[in-house]
């Protein structure tokens, strides 16, 4: 008897899932986390603990077994060693799990509402790529910025294999994008405005943390980041001189920063006067700019560990490496 190749015992591995997972008869329905059947669900489990160990090893050979062959078409090399990167900078706990039977094969589009009264309920609005699917979300346990791990399984004519595969953004500074945009209406009732329009941003940068995710407040959050956006420009008009120096630094910019130990950090540029190499005097003269900044933008600091300043003599372009001298104000 000829020894099967280690790819060809994976896939052989995978067909005996795939196969305990074939039934003859299925009810329509969706069925989510312990509302699964006991059985079915063990053996999603099975299918994810392969999934997650070829793509923590970045095993691209193995995931093919895994993957439809519209996956294998795509080009996923590159997200695969992504997901596999995060996979093992952290440990990854399954959040929440789908299953669901659809009533015709050919329907284009389902939603499943989780019926949820917390700012982060949410739907999953999906295209029905067979009438049975599995649906299955994971988050990091212990980083304030968490990337999701989205895994969509379908029941093709060839097994149970997964058509989609995401890693987006699910918590920024512990908070999910709907609290974020809570934090961010309430800093601008205080008119905090431009704190709330750098929380605005992060918000919508986690709306879609997995595939298919949608949040209600998603579109009123764009709404209020392009008003707020508008009114902080109106306000602050950048390149802003801080006329309450006698110095005259100018900002140039305000924005958000993920720093490397990873906090959400306000970074602001801004010009001076002073030669970047006389940095005694650009030091005295930011600890100024400080106590301006915190007059004239209320909220920055709030919930943060540091707001980050970096000090140029001429402007950057964004083309070229503008010399420029780095300052960190630790806040808590």
């Amino acid at each position: 008897m000829n020894n099967l190749h280690p790819n060809q015992f994976k896939a052989l591995l995978f067909s005996v899932l795939v196969f305990a997972l074939q039934s003859c008869v299925v009810t329509p329905g969706q069925w989510k986390n312990d509302m699964i059947s006991a059985s079915k669900r063990n053996d999603f489990h099975k299918l994810n603990e392969e999934a997650l160990k070829y793509l923590k090893a970045n095993d691209q050979t193995a995931l093919k077994a895994l993957f439809s062959k519209e996956m294998n078409g795509d080009k996923n090399e590159r997200k695969v060693e992504l997901i596999s990167n995060r996979l093992n900078d952290n440990t990854y706990k399954l959040l929440d799990e789908y299953y669901v039977v659809h009533k015709l094969k050919d329907t284009d589009m389902d939603t499943v509402r989780v019926k949820d009264g917390s700012v982060n309920r949410y739907a999953l609005m999906y295209p029905c790529e067979a009438q049975e699917m599995y649906m299955a979300y994971f988050i990091p346990e212990k980083p304030a910025n968490k990337y999701m791990l989205s895994l969509v399984y379908a029941k093709l004519n060839y097994g149970w294999k997964i058509v989609k595969m995401e890693m987006e953004p699910y918590t920024i500074d512990g908070k999910t994008a709907p609290e974020l945009f809570n934090l961010a209406k309430e800093e601008y009732a205080k008119k905090e405005i431009q704190a709330a329009q750098i929380n605005t941003m992060l918000a919508v940068t986690c709306f879609k943390p997995g595939a298919y995710w949608e949040y209600p407040d998603e579109v009123d959050a764009d709404k209020f980041y392009t008003q707020v956006h508008g009114e902080v420009n109106a306000k602050y008009q950048y390149p802003l001189v801080l006329s309450q120096l006698a110095t005259g630094p100018m900002i140039l910019r305000v924005y958000n920063k993920n720093t490397d130990d990873g906090y959400n950090s306000p970074v602001i540029y801004y010009m001076t006067h002073f030669d970047l190499k006389d940095t005694t005097d650009v030091k005295k003269e930011n600890l100024k700019v400080r106590q301006v900044v915190a007059k004239l933008m209320p909220g920055l600091d709030e919930g943060k560990k540091y707001i980050l300043y970096s000090a140029f003599n001429k402007p950057p372009d964004g083309y070229n490496s503008i010399d420029h001298f780095d300052m960190t104000q630790k806040l808590n």
